[in-house]
């Protein structure tokens, strides 16, 4: 499978690690960045990796900063994005099974290398149930995305006169 991983300064050593490790896993990646400690912006690379997605260019992305909320909020805000934060191998696995997960957000200050793994390891082996409940659910996202998109459901933020 060839996967998107990215993350930021927080996520750095994290990333490195994970990156080889879905290489001996047998899976090519694309990291896009960023290379070192060096403070930068997770909602960068949070659109870097749900462009690769989006583009069909990458089957999944992974996402790195030091709690994964960050991230997480970040690439949600993309239509067509299904992300979340796993901290463990349920919800890694549940995430992909039920609501066909793109991306999978870590948090490299909350977990430890070997549980990342593991997470990481679970999550791609995971398939898509396509169960009707399931489909019938992602599709009221996807409805509530398109909403949005075309603005009837107004801006967020904004305050309407009445």
């Amino acid at each position: 499978m060839l996967i998107a991983i990215a993350g930021d300064h927080a996520g750095f050593h994290l990333k490195v690690l994970v990156v080889e490790f879905l290489k001996k896993l047998g899976h090519q990646t694309v990291d896009l960045g960023t290379q070192s400690e060096e403070p930068v912006d997770y909602p960068d690379y949070a659109r870097a990796v749900a462009q690769e997605i989006l583009s069909r260019r990458v089957e999944r992305g992974i996402l790195i900063c030091g709690s994964g909320v960050g991230a997480c909020a970040a690439v949600n805000k993309f239509p067509g994005i299904r992300a979340a934060i796993c901290h463990d191998t349920f919800s890694a696995h549940q995430g992909v099974e039920d609501d066909n997960l793109n991306v999978l957000c870590l948090g490299a200050r909350v977990i430890g290398p070997e549980l990342a793994k593991e997470i990481v390891r679970v999550w791609l082996s995971a398939v898509f149930s396509g169960a009707e409940r399931h489909r019938r659910r992602l599709a009221k996202i996807d409805q509530i995305e398109k909403e949005f998109l075309k603005g009837s459901a107004g801006r967020r933020g904004e305050v309407k006169d009445e």
